[in-house]
């Protein structure tokens, strides 16, 4: 007689997106992710435990009743991150800072909690990666000693929720989540699991206690969040603190944001003294020399929905390479080399012998098409050897056609122009603009790169001539 075998089969699940595979996998086969396939016993769905409550505590009430002043907002006492969160702190909200080591969350955030702790709020500075000591001896060289502001070392997650608990702050700082561990989950500090788990509790804790919250997170080699997916989706807001690590700006940016926009950005200034909040922050973006020198050209990006003026440099110089050398600086390479191929094809300006150098002033990064035309007029300037006319900005996307294109949010981007002193403006045909009340700018519209460049230059011969 046959035997029948009763066979239980395991199956391997991610943690992340629910995914399953018959056997261990490193990596999910659907979302990627590294190090979230955990083995289920047994296969198949699993039962559900959870029952029904058998008394409703708070009861569903009608939506226009509900009382919203606990989500009402509070100042920060720094504009820049009042700007990026939305108008402030929230209570009861937790936020997710991510940046590369060494580029100054933890200074950013001790300044932070000294600002709302000196407007008479409790604020308690939990600190995982540093000393007490070491924090201390921070917050002392930029002034950030306050006397609501409460500091702790803690590793423990039982331990901080007893922290919040005993002094009931109204905002937490935890540096860094990667760096809290609980008990009663395996693995050690960092790890998914960990993360989750700390995660969870403090959320839930800040939710519970109406605390503003900040989460510090690290990232990956790759610029990416590191842990879960699973912690930027349990958080409220999620902002990422870029800047070059040897230059003074810093950028803060909203990734998500369930209580504001997402296209706003905070600059700061990183010094010796600490960082500052840059609310005009367009004078870093260019060079301070009076005199005027070919190959420069000014421009207005717009970083979500703030307009920033910045200065494009061109220099070029004949090669003595049979390869000649292109090196870009703070813009896109792929798309300074189209600017190239159509100045040369579309303008009859010959680069292809000429080593090519490219460069934005103050460590910004300009990624939008919409510096085309301004890089195209910088590196025309150097060539040529024209100085571009004092007062001209320009802003367009160049086509490979060689056609200026219309960008978007052109009329604040001239209001901006307006504001620091610019008297002319060369802009995209078609372009619709609304010039500010009482502005002396003055707009040259052009539909090709080939009109724009005799535009300037003929202005600029005009003016050389009657110098001389």
């Amino acid at each position: 007689m046959s035997k029948t075998r009763t066979r239980t089969t395991n199956q391997y699940r991610c943690t992340e997106c629910g995914w399953t595979t018959a056997k261990w996998v490193g990596r999910c086969g659907e979302c990627q992710a590294w190090g979230t396939v955990e083995e289920r016993v047994g296969g198949g769905s699993a039962a559900v435990k959870t029952s029904a409550a058998t008394a409703i505590e708070t009861p569903a009430a009608p939506i226009a009743s509900v009382d919203v002043t606990e989500a009402t907002s509070f100042a920060s006492g720094n504009s820049e991150v009042d700007r990026v969160l939305g108008g402030g702190l929230v209570p009861g909200s937790v936020t997710l800072l991510a940046g590369e080591p060494g580029i100054g969350k933890s200074t950013l955030l001790i300044d932070l909690a000294a600002s709302v702790a000196r407007e008479n709020n409790m604020v308690l500075y939990i600190s995982g990666e540093e000393s007490a000591a070491q924090v201390k001896s921070r917050a002392a060289r930029i002034g950030a000693l306050a006397d609501n502001l409460f500091l702790a070392s803690e590793h423990d997650l039982s331990v901080v929720l007893a922290h919040l608990n005993q002094h009931k702050p109204r905002f937490l700082i935890v540096d860094s989540v990667q760096t809290i561990s609980s008990a009663e989950v395996e693995g050690v500090a960092g790890g998914t699991s960990q993360i989750r788990e700390v995660a969870a509790a403090i959320i839930a804790a800040a939710k519970a206690a109406n605390i503003a919250t900040v989460l510090v997170g690290h990232v990956t080699k790759d610029g990416s969040i590191a842990g879960p997916r699973l912690l930027e989706h349990l958080v409220d807001v999620v902002c990422q603190f870029e800047g070059e690590r040897h230059g003074r700006l810093r950028l803060l940016r909203a990734v998500k944001n369930r209580f504001g926009p997402t296209d706003e950005l905070g600059c700061f200034e990183m010094t010796e003294s600490g960082i500052t909040a840059m609310p005009d922050p367009s004078a870093l973006f260019r060079s301070t020399g009076n005199q005027h020198v070919s190959g420069t050209c000014l421009t207005v990006a717009l970083e979500g929905q703030r307009p920033l003026v910045a200065e494009v440099q061109a220099l070029l110089a004949e090669s003595a390479t049979p390869q000649p050398r292109r090196a870009v600086s703070g813009l896109d390479n792929s798309r300074v080399s189209m600017l190239l191929a159509v100045l040369q094809r579309r303008a009859n300006l010959p680069l292809y012998k000429d080593d090519v150098y490219v460069s934005t002033v103050g460590g910004v990064r300009l990624s939008e098409p919409a510096t085309d035309l301004a890089v195209a007029l910088a590196i025309a300037s150097s060539k040529t050897g024209h100085t571009l006319p004092g007062g001209l900005i320009a802003f367009g996307e160049v086509g490979l056609a060689g056609e200026v294109r219309p960008v978007p949010g052109a009329s604040r981007r001239i209001q901006e122009a307006a504001r620091l002193g610019f008297t002319h403006a060369l802009v995209p045909a078609g372009q619709e603009i609304s010039l500010p009340a009482g502005s002396n700018i003055r707009l040259a519209y052009v539909s090709t790169l080939a009109e724009g460049l005799e535009l300037v230059f003929a202005s600029a011969g005009k003016k050389s001539s009657n110098q001389n």
